[in-house]
Formats: structure tokens, C-alpha cells, sequence
């Protein structure tokens, strides 16, 4: 039998993997920022690359959500 809660799993590691990504280009940004602390430009891409981290981690959170949710729907053992 398919495990009915596959599409919340995919979700949360598609999420998990975004986000450590995104996070990883946060740090090439600030790095870019400390050596241009005025930089209009990367200070419009710090406020993009912030809400695009507030969207993933709002994903991820609904895909936990759902993935308990199902768990308890179908009795899966989580783990």
C-alpha cells in the first residue's frame, strides 16, 4: 500500500532543502554587505531573500501541519 502522507513528506524535505539553501544565500549577502553597507541593491535583495525565508518556513510549517494530520488520520507510526 502507498503511504498516503508521501505528498506532505515530499513537501517538508522540498521546504527543508529550499531553506537551507536560502539560508546559505543570506550568508553570501551579508558577506557582500559588510563590504558594501550602502548598497541599495543588496539591501532590496536582504529584504527579498527575508520574505522569501518567512514564505519557505511558513511551508514548512503547514507541511508539518498536514503530515500529523494525516498521520493520525491513517494511525502511522510517527517517527
Amino acid at each position: 500500500m502507498d503511504d498516503p502522507c508521501s505528498l506532505y513528506k515530499s513537501q517538508y524535505r522540498i521546504a527543508k532543502k529550499t531553506l537551507d539553501g536560502l539560508h546559505k544565500e543570506l550568508d553570501e549577502l551579508n558577506l557582500k554587505l559588510e563590504s558594501s553597507p550602502i548598497n541599495a541593491g543588496l539591501h532590496k535583495e536582504l529584504r527579498t531573500m527575508n520574505m522569501d525565508i518567512k514564505i519557505t518556513m511558513n511551508e514548512i510549517e503547514h507541511a508539518e501541519f498536514s503530515l500529523k494530520k494525516c498521520e493520525l488520520k491513517y494511525n502511522i507510526n510517527q517517527g
